[in-house]
């Protein structure tokens, strides 16, 4: 490390000599990467941290290529009178398929969905239904027969108590097998509108013409929407009638606007506060240097010390301004945008890049006051620090970097940005904030005087204090929290990590009891073929009968309902002629049951019904985007898939289906998609943080060249992390698929004070490690400090996934520094006095 400082220090020199050129050449890259990475935006969507490559991922674009991908918008409308709500629709959806959007020249939606014809369903119902569902109608019309014939048998014996369980289960059976028909006969033939019982609230949906990911799109939509219905005047139609629309769609735009001003919140508060401590410290560090000056040479007030106190924030802020443009100027360019995970880069890289301004800067106060001029103390400077700063960037970068293998997108996106921001923020603080120290020094701005011989302290050698109690007492934690790290526990419950969106609950409970999609997260098999739709169906529903704890709930394929061919269609005629034929019979043609009047007139089809004559509302749901009846099978969960294990499960069970010829298809959904995400973050991160550690170790000693000095410097890092997962158990705290990400963060930042201290104390501070800390330990706690608060601004997120990043780099960074400060030391003295540290 100490041949790369020196190789780069003819820049350094340069630098010093022009420093107005450097400053005009690096914030005019400046410039023009901020026009770049202002273009940068969120995207919200989970599923998108895996690689394109992944089979799901995949599948799913090739489910939105093939059946499209839009989601729908919602409209309650809602009064006491149902002729009123329907009016009112009507005239809703006419107007709003007319509004227009200038800005791409379309309208704004393309279809409209309120009255469904049924009654070709009702009339055909028995030509939709699967050939198991009719041999199920068979079944019980036979035994509706048996059992009208047993009855009116005079000569009839009730044999039902010796054959009482014999019965009850054939009853059962019985009542099992209509009850299936029915619920499918529910699902394909709806009521006419979308209402809820007593019909006081009535439902539109309205499909967008553009897509989900264009936020003013969506932002101008919901606007003139509003305007749109205040138009009509609802209350025109009926007095009370309430009027409210809104959706996953409206919650994608709430999330994208909760999650910037999240990032804008934190980003003010984190960087306000970094700012201020910076102000104090350095303000109150000069000042105490420059009263240690000669009486002659202090000619200037308090007040001049006072108005100068944001002179160390241009000279580190600027800097680290022009690394952060270029970063996220380099990051449009690689990446395009960033993602949730990600967003939040901009306020932990302020802290973590104004470390090394930090560090370079201290430094330069201290050898500026020993009476070098400007040039001296900056070379002086660069060279002391520049290798510790050099030896922790790297580090950090590297570590970060690591997590570029990782297929999880949230891990090697983050570690891409970080990585870059650090290695950029190391240059500019290196090679750019020596040129404003020299303006800014020469302009007198910076109040730096030689310290008198009689005001520069001795160096006093002390020992560190309860060296020997310290170490026992962090050996003896550590031990502690090693024996119950096996409780430590992950997070897979998906609703804990999402933030609750008040508006769009409210919706949610408003159209509640209009709702009658009770099948949620479906995932969907697409098919090269028809026949391959049946081989799919039949193995699906193997998994399910052979599997005791299957999440399957239901699969179907439109193919079984309608049939492809003729020969099929004729086939399920014949099943549909023998059901018109049991209704027929004697013993209960007569009978009054809604169950046998569903049948009678879904029973009349005698030809194969036509697929102009399906409504749209049903063909929607099975069609592809060109109006074809879709290969594919659809495929129902059993129960909510927020449960990440139950996700997990339920992606195991279906993502591959193997057919008897090799040929294998996978399950697509954006909820088999955030599993697949989840299980390959949960199975990565482990190989991520011992790969970081790997890294991070062999970098620090190839600086030291030796093995004792290397574990000295990564005393921090190690016992740190173990303190860190005390904190996790005592408090109950877990990881995360959010916060896992900030753990390799954590190796590379948590390393950087048992670097500096290390290399300063291996240096000049042999036997006083007491002087060491006065000085550099005033200089890592100050940028661990600021690196927390750049963390810290996300603890006051609304997103209870960004807010547990801010926690755990919070408490991870804060034990790091506590160990740097107490046991490293207390390990140097007692090595010491032992005489086993020096090489």
């Amino acid at each position: 490390m100490k041949k790369v400082i020196q190789f780069f220090e003819p820049l350094v020199k340069y630098n010093i000599q022009h420093p107005f050129w450097v400053l005009a050449v690096t914030i005019g890259l400046s410039v023009v990467a901020s026009f770049f990475a202002l273009r940068l935006q969120v995207d919200t969507d989970l599923a998108n941290l895996l690689p394109d490559s992944n089979p799901n991922v995949q599948a799913l674009e090739k489910l939105k290529e093939v059946a499209g991908g839009e989601t729908e918008m919602k409209v309650g409308i809602k009064s006491p009178d149902f002729q009123a709500n329907v009016d009112f629709a009507r005239q809703l959806a006419d107007s709003s398929l007319k509004l227009y959007y200038p800005r791409l020249d379309i309208n704004y939606f393309n279809r409209a969905e309120l009255r469904r014809e049924t009654g070709v369903l009702k009339d055909n119902a028995l030509y939709l239904a699967t050939t198991s569902e009719l041999q199920d109608i068979i079944d019980f019309l036979q035994a509706e027969i048996d059992e009208a014939r047993e009855e009116a048998n005079p000569f009839f014996v009730d044999f039902s108590a010796d054959f009482e369980d014999e019965e009850s289960e054939s009853a059962d059976e019985d009542s099992s097998q209509i009850d299936q028909f029915q619920q499918s006969y529910d699902n394909l033939i709806p009521s006419e509108y979308q209402t809820n019982e007593d019909s006081t609230l009535v439902i539109l949906t309205l499909y967008p013409t553009g897509s989900q990911n264009d936020i003013r799109y969506l932002e101008d939509m919901f606007e003139e929407y509003q305007d749109l219905i205040d138009s009509l005047e609802p209350a025109s139609f009926h007095p009370e009638m309430e009027v409210r629309f809104g959706g996953r769609l409206k919650r994608h735009l709430t999330e994208f606007e909760s999650i910037m001003n999240d990032v804008f919140n934190s980003f003010s508060l984190g960087i306000s506060s970094v700012i201020l401590l910076v102000m104090i410290y350095f303000g109150g560090k000069k000042y105490i240097n420059y009263r240690r000056g000669s009486g002659e040479d202090r000619s200037h007030g308090i007040f001049q010390h006072i108005i100068r106190m944001p002179v160390p924030i241009i000279i580190i802020g600027l800097p680290l301004l022009i690394s952060l443009t270029w970063t996220f100027g380099i990051t449009y360019a690689v990446l395009g945008v960033l993602n949730t995970m990600t967003s939040v880069l901009f306020v932990i890289l302020f802290g973590l890049g104004i470390d090394y301004g930090i560090h370079f800067y201290a430094r330069y106060i201290e050898i500026r006051s020993s009476g070098l001029s400007v040039e001296q103390s900056v070379i002086a400077s660069y060279r002391k620090t520049g290798i510790a700063i050099l030896v922790s960037a790297v580090t950090t970068a590297s570590a970060l970097f690591i997590l570029l293998v990782a297929d999880f997108r949230g891990f090697s996106e983050f570690g891409f940005i970080a990585g870059t921001g650090i290695i950029l923020a190391l240059f500019c603080m290196l090679y750019v904030l020596p040129a404003l120290l020299v303006i800014f020094d020469r302009w007198n701005w910076i109040l730096l005087v030689e310290r008198a011989e009689d005001k520069t302290p001795k160096p006093v050698i002390r020992r560190f204090p309860f060296s020997r109690t310290i170490v026992v007492f962090g050996l003896v934690v550590s031990a502690v929290v090693l024996s119950f790290s096996g409780n430590l526990r992950f997070e897979y419950d998906f609703g804990v990590l999402e933030p609750e969106y008040e508006e769009y609950d409210e919706f949610r409970n408003f159209v509640k009891a209009a709702d009658e999609d009770t099948r949620r997260n479906p995932a969907y098999i697409i098919t090269d073929n028809t026949e391959d739709v049946f081989r799919v169906l039949e193995k699906v529903r193997t998994k399910k009968e052979e599997n005791p704890e299957t999440l399957i709930d239901d699969v179907e394929a439109l193919q079984e309902r309608f049939p492809p061919t003729q020969e099929m269609a004729e086939e399920k005629l014949e099943y549909i002629s023998r059901i018109r034929q049991l209704l027929q019979n004697d013993f209960i043609v007569n009978q009054d049951s809604e169950t046998l009047d569903i049948l009678r007139r879904g029973s009349q089809t005698r030809s194969p019904l036509d697929e102009s004559r399906i409504p749209e509302y049903l063909k929607n749901r099975f069609m592809t985007k060109e109006g074809e009846i879709g290969r594919f099978v659809i495929v129902y969960p059993k129960a909510g898939l927020s449960d990440g294990l139950k996700s997990i499960a339920f992606k195991n069970e279906i993502t591959d289906i193997t057919l008897d010829d090799g040929t294998v298809y996978h399950a697509a959904s954006t909820s088999i998609v955030a599993a697949t995400m989840l299980d390959l973050m949960r199975k990565e991160s482990p190989y991520m943080v011992t790969a970081t550690f790997i890294v991070v170790f062999i970098l620090i000693l190839i600086s030291f060249r030796s093995f004792r000095w290397t574990l000295i410097a990564l005393i921090p890092l190690l016992v740190g992390l173990l303190w860190l997962f005390g904190i996790l158990l005592i408090f109950g705290l877990k990881f995360n698929f959010y916060n896992l990400v900030v753990l390799p963060a954590i190796l590379g930042i948590g390393c950087d004070n048992g670097v500096h201290l290390a290399h300063r104390f291996r240096d000049e501070g042999k036997k006083n490690m007491w002087e060491v800390l006065s000085s550099t330990g005033q200089h890592i706690t100050i940028g661990s400090v600021t690196t927390m608060m750049g963390f810290a601004g996300l603890l006051f997120t609304n997103h209870p996934g960004l807010n547990s990043i801010g926690t755990m780099a919070v408490i991870g960074i804060g034990m790091t520094l506590i160990t740097a400060l107490t046991f490293l030391p207390s390990i140097v003295q007692v090595l010491e006095d032992r005489n086993m540290i020096h090489d």
